[in-house]
């Protein structure tokens, strides 16, 4: 038996999200719009995505419904270098009909951004965004739900 890794990818070490989803084929279609790649892998119940580019092992996870004691994430998102980065995203959920929520020069976190928001089919909130100033006096604006348990 081998000793190391049967699967190769940037660096040592990367994140692993599993998430739980009632719609496999429409989850499939969200995440791969939101990753920018086809899934690696597909099986009856199971889809799993490793793009480079954010580097990240995940994986859809068909169940029959979900809780609310099974979701205790507040929101995912994915930080990229640029506001074209953020306009790239916004165009691949228009052009697959998904609403999106626009956010720009919106302080949240102690940082000025440019984001979008966007949920996938059930239901968890996933954000791409660009930190423009990394220093914000203030932590968020009062009309945002950013770093908070409001929202």
């Amino acid at each position: 038996m081998n000793n190391q890794s049967a699967v190769n990818f940037l660096g040592e070490r990367r994140i692993h999200i599993g998430i739980a989803v009632t719609d496999l084929e429409r989850s499939q279609l969200f995440y791969q719009t939101l990753l920018g790649v086809n899934p690696s892998k597909i099986r009856s119940n199971y889809v799993k995505f490793e793009p480079s580019e954010p580097s990240v092992n995940l994986t859809l996870n068909r169940v029959k419904n979900i809780s609310q004691e099974r979701l205790a994430v507040e929101h995912f998102g994915i930080q990229v270098k640029s506001k074209a980065a953020v306009d790239e995203a916004i165009r691949r959920f228009d052009r697959i009909g998904l609403e999106t929520k626009v956010e720009k020069q919106t302080t949240c976190c102690y940082a000025v951004q440019d984001k979008m928001w966007v949920k996938d089919p059930d239901g968890n909130k996933w954000e791409v965004f660009v930190v423009l100033d990394n220093d914000a006096g203030q932590s968020h604006d009062r009309a945002l739900s950013c770093c908070t348990n409001e929202g």
